[in-house]
């Protein structure tokens, strides 16, 4: 059942990260590898406020602090698959950048939850 909340709480920090990556972008004239940055670094505070109030129970395992430095650390190695599916698309493969900022969210989604509840917020078994 956690796999469909993180699902919805994702998709709401996917339409933040959407959202800035096109405003910056299009409205902005930001470059694509900045605006990623910016609108994934956003989307994982979102996601991690979602989180922990729909999804996980925050301080199981770590201090706040220590959770919180481990939920940007997961989304750092995110971010960094996330500029690479956009380089490969855009840059590689001459893709619209919208079109390619889709793939490269969806392409995060499993890393993320996947060291989330498995690591960070696991509860005792």
């Amino acid at each position: 059942m956690k796999v469909v909340r993180y699902f919805f709480v994702g998709g709401c920090a996917a339409a933040v990260d959407f959202v800035l990556f096109a405003l910056l972008t299009r409205a902005l004239v930001v470059w694509w590898f900045w605006a990623g940055v910016v609108g994934f670094t956003v989307a994982t505070l979102v996601n991690y406020i979602l989180s922990i109030h729909h999804v996980f129970t925050s301080g199981v395992r770590f201090s706040r602090a220590r959770e919180i430095a481990l939920v940007f650390a997961v989304s750092a190695v995110g971010l960094a698959i996330n500029q690479a599916v956009l380089w490969a698309l855009i840059e590689g493969a001459g893709w619209n950048s919208l079109v390619a900022k889709v793939v490269a969210t969806g392409s995060v989604f499993f890393w993320n939850f996947g060291l989330r509840h498995s690591y960070i917020f696991r509860e005792a078994r």
